[in-house]
């Protein structure tokens, strides 16, 4: 099948602006589809209702590790590279998922999030204090992007001052390359993010520190389960995943603000208000578009179609929580509603470990922004804005915004 005869683009730039109208398709007349997925050539299942999502989420029959699915002849054998950045909790099923999920769950227990607010505080503080007599930004750049990242570079006990080399070895490791040039460079990059790790744990394994790192690499000399591969792919998903995701709450938030001046002025005014309207943020525009692939580990009747085993499934978080079926008025942004039900962070076992994280982060992000940047507004026409090529994000390019700085 050609990219031409797919019957829904979910990869185009008009897609990318607004998927909402082909969801919303989607789930009235194919909620459960299959079509070729990026490359042109598998046939994926992509799933779109809320209740199918939910379910489908916490069903073990569809597995993150292809090796529970496929048969030996079709397991992807990945390179030396690939082993060394695949082999983390995301990608497990079971007791592997359990053990390599055991190792970091404690760092990010409601507890531990919540005694990071102070230093959370700070940070978002000291960026601001760099950019509000400017009267304008790059919201993700100056804000969006190091504020999350510092946090977690913190966390691990990693040089936070190397924040932008993080940016762009997760580029090249979150975005699909479509060319041989391009899948070149992305190794390149990629093969220095390890070397950079490599170093570090050489650091940490002479001269322990009491971080995250430190653990990590006590917890793999001490042969307690944790390979070096899977030391490496670890720190690369805690990095990438500690700083992606936040980073799209708090640029998607602000753009929906802009959107909505006096919903940003009724916040501005009610800081209380922001856990819960950082729910419907989540709800509305979520960082994660759809959850990351499974398999079928055996043949599936759902919905009256047949899922073989093996086949892929892609799970539409975004479209599951713009489901009338289960919120009303799903289009629009509503923060007086209870959206706790969304599915942003997952469910089930695999459900985001940094949702806490994440949660704080951006509510301490939007209450500082409002309180510090008067009349925060986009700083350039709204058709100027674009969406980056990530088919499981919802990530803006930039976000330029505005504000008026006093006089006096």
């Amino acid at each position: 099948m050609s990219e031409q005869a797919r019957k829904y683009d979910l990869y185009g730039p008009d897609f990318k602006r607004d998927p909402h109208p082909t969801f919303e398709a989607m789930r009235r007349d194919d909620p459960i589809y299959s079509q070729t997925g990026l490359d042109g050539k598998t046939p994926i299942w992509f799933v779109t209702r809320y209740d199918d999502v939910d379910a489908m989420l916490r069903d073990k029959r569809f597995v993150r590790d292809a090796r529970n699915a496929l048969p030996p002849d079709r397991i992807p054998q990945p390179s030396p590279l690939d082993a060394m950045l695949g082999n983390h909790m995301l990608n497990r099923d079971g007791d592997d998922h359990v053990r390599l999920r055991s190792l970091v769950s404690q760092a990010f227990t409601p507890k531990r999030v919540a005694d990071l607010r102070p230093r959370v505080e700070a940070i978002a503080s000291g960026l601001l204090d760099d950019v509000a007599p400017r009267g304008e930004m790059d919201l993700i750049d100056d804000f969006a992007f190091p504020l999350p990242t510092i946090v977690i570079l913190e966390m691990l006990g990693v040089p936070s001052e190397d924040r932008a080399r993080f940016r762009v070895w997760a580029n090249a490791l979150l975005e699909p390359m479509m060319t041989p040039e391009g899948q070149a460079e992305a190794v390149r990059h990629l093969t220095a993010f390890t070397e950079y790790l490599r170093a570090l744990f050489a650091e940490r394994r002479a001269e322990p520190r009491g971080d995250m790192l430190s653990a990590l690499v006590a917890a793999g000399h001490a042969g307690e389960g944790l390979s070096e591969d899977e030391l490496f792919s670890t720190m690369v998903l805690l990095i990438t995943a500690g700083h992606e995701t936040t980073v799209n709450l708090i640029a998607n938030a602000v753009l929906a603000l802009t959107r909505r001046p006096a919903l940003r002025d009724a916040l501005a005014a009610d800081p209380d208000a922001m856990p819960a309207a950082v729910e419907e943020f989540l709800r509305f525009d979520g960082p994660v578009e759809r959850a990351i692939n499974r398999w079928a580990a055996e043949d599936v009747e759902w919905g009256g179609h047949l899922i073989r085993r093996g086949d892929p499934v892609i799970l539409i978080l975004g479209s599951a929580n713009h489901d009338a079926e289960r919120f009303d008025r799903p289009g629009d942004l509503d923060v007086a509603r209870d959206a706790r039900a969304h599915l942003a962070f997952g469910k089930g076992p695999h459900y985001c470990l940094g949702a806490p994280l994440a949660r704080l982060e951006g509510a301490v992000a939007l209450n500082a922004l409002l309180a510090r940047l008067p009349n925060l507004r986009l700083g350039v026409d709204e058709a100027d804005l674009r969406y980056r090529f990530l088919p499981g994000f919802r990530a803006l390019e930039a976000l330029p915004v505005r504000w008026d700085v006093s006089s006096g």
